[in-house]
């Protein structure tokens, strides 16, 4: 039997601290039932001391996990950290404590004012020590042990093996390894530390140069036995070592790398798309294992060859990872029964045939301006509307006058918190800003757009236009917001008050 490779995943911890990912406590749950479904060995919930709503994720997560999964809670390599994560994960039935330190010069020299690799030992030691006085299961993780040299991190490492943890974390914190060189550094710390036999070994690379699965890969290949990542590689700066990548890495390659892991892998596309959905983070298209492009063909060469054969251009068979390989076309001539088998395949439950007449509705009106509705247009559907489900004020109508030489007007009525219509018309240097501005007369929140982009969920000059946008709230906290209709006016509209909501169920 060949290595198991346990999968550490840190979406809703190193994931969500990426600008604008941010995700509210019932959103974090949907995505751990849905990491339960891909099989994960451990879910890091989050940094319990950094906020109240990290601390009531971490303890609603570990409440939903059972014992499924390991749920494990982040701290500093401090007293008062370690005492609030073990509270956090009190009565989980499988918790672990991570916690840590910086290792390489330039933490202890800028990050921690001039501290000794000595004195970061000890306080790595120390709580190590604390922890094991909650859980027996500690991970220990030496941050930016990607720039310390071998013989100090192996000292580290070896202390704190000593002291107790069962899991020691060997993170590439700034992505600024080459993967060769990650490489001996894990077999170094296998050959010079006494005792890391015993314990797990674990890396969490980062995509800093782009390479973070190949580090992480690198890792496994020279003895290392957890990886850590994130869906679709979400993460701080470029992103973390993306589950899917290092997953199907090592099934393609699992007798070379005496590897395997037990990951569910046909739930990673429905997995890729419900992160997307709450993060306002786009895949493009042409990601390895869950883009769009991902299994897709236009070269006349290449589709002839994958008609004869699909393994001559296809490594992975698309099914194995989520994709479907035969479509119902939706047009507005399909009926109840075609759209409701659609959603079911796309993962989607209707609790009740009132929610799916309205659903049907929506749907009847997209097909009516559209010639095709395609599994894309549906997920833009069914995410408007878990958005404005949950939203605070819901956009009921805008109506836009732009052109040359005429001044951009827009007109917004809004639903506010109180079933109240409220209407404002507001002037811009553009449709986009004149509609954000008459929402900001309503609303009134004190916030600045900072980012907005558009695409095209599917291909034709009828495809529904997905924007999203982000907003800088005065304490300089992003939140993302998305919209998706056929004007993209009106998206740009529904997108900025996504964000703006987002804004205000965190402030109140």
């Amino acid at each position: 039997m060949s290595r198991k490779i346990q999968i550490f995943d840190t979406t809703l911890r190193d994931g969500e601290q990426c600008p604008g990912a941010s995700m509210n406590t019932q959103e974090k749950l949907v995505v751990t039932r849905q990491l339960l479904r891909l099989g994960v060995d451990v879910i890091e919930a989050g940094f319990p001391i950094s906020s109240p709503g990290d601390f009531q994720s971490v303890q609603r997560i570990a409440a939903e996990v059972g014992d499924k999964a390991i749920v494990c809670g982040l701290t500093r390599a401090v007293e008062k950290d370690i005492d609030v994560c073990a509270e956090a994960l009190k009565g989980c039935p499988r918790p672990r404590i991570h916690t840590g330190i910086g290792v390489s010069p330039e933490h202890l020299m800028y990050k921690f004012r001039g501290m000794s690799l000595d004195e970061a030992i000890d306080r790595g030691v120390h709580a190590v020590k604390h922890a094991r006085k909650y859980v027996d299961d500690v991970e220990f993780y030496a941050e930016d042990a990607g720039r310390a040299s071998f013989e100090d991190l192996a000292r580290m490492i070896e202390a704190v093996i000593a002291a107790g943890a069962t899991v020691v974390n060997i993170p590439d914190t700034t992505g600024y390894n080459m993967p060769w060189h990650f490489g001996e550094r894990i077999k170094y710390l296998c050959d010079h530390v006494r005792g890391i036999e015993d314990v797990t070994i674990s890396v969490h690379c980062h995509n800093d140069l782009g390479m973070a699965t190949a580090l992480a890969m690198e890792g496994v290949r020279n003895g290392a036995t957890q990886v850590e990542c994130t869906i679709n590689g979400l993460g701080e700066r470029a992103g973390n070592t993306a589950m899917e990548e290092i997953v199907m890495g090592i099934r393609m390659h699992e007798k070379e790398l005496d590897a395997h892991t037990d990951i569910n892998t046909k739930e990673f596309l429905q997995a890729s798309r419900l992160i997307s959905s709450i993060t306002g983070f786009p895949v493009q298209p042409n990601k390895a294992i869950v883009g769009s492009n991902a299994f897709a063909h236009s070269s006349g060469i290449h589709q002839d060859g994958v008609i004869k054969q699909r393994e001559t251009y296809e490594i992975i068979d698309p099914a194995d990872v989520g994709f479907n390989g035969s479509s119902i076309v939706l047009t507005a001539r399909s009926g109840h029964a075609a759209l409701r088998h659609r959603l079911e395949l796309l993962g989607y439950t209707i609790e009740n045939d009132e929610q799916f007449e309205q659903i049907h509705k929506d749907f009847l009106d997209l097909a009516d301006r559209k010639k095709e509705v395609l599994d894309e247009d549906l997920h833009s559907l069914m995410g408007e509307r878990e958005r404005s489900e949950s939203a605070l004020y819901v956009l009921k109508a805008t109506q836009i006058s732009c052109g040359q030489p005429s001044t951009p007007t827009a007109t917004v009525t809004l639903i506010d918190p109180f079933g109240k219509e409220r209407t404002a018309c507001d002037f811009g240097t553009g449709p986009v800003d004149a509609v954000c501005k008459a929402i900001n007369k309503i609303v009134r929140a004190d916030c600045e757009l900072t980012e907005f982009s558009v695409q095209a969920v599917t291909h034709g000059i009828d495809a529904l236009g997905e924007v999203t946008v982000r907003i800088t709230a005065p304490d300089g906290q992003v939140f993302s917001g998305r919209g998706s209709e056929c004007d993209i006016t009106v998206s740009s509209a529904m997108a900025y008050l996504n964000a703006i909501n987002r804004m205000l169920r965190k402030q109140s």
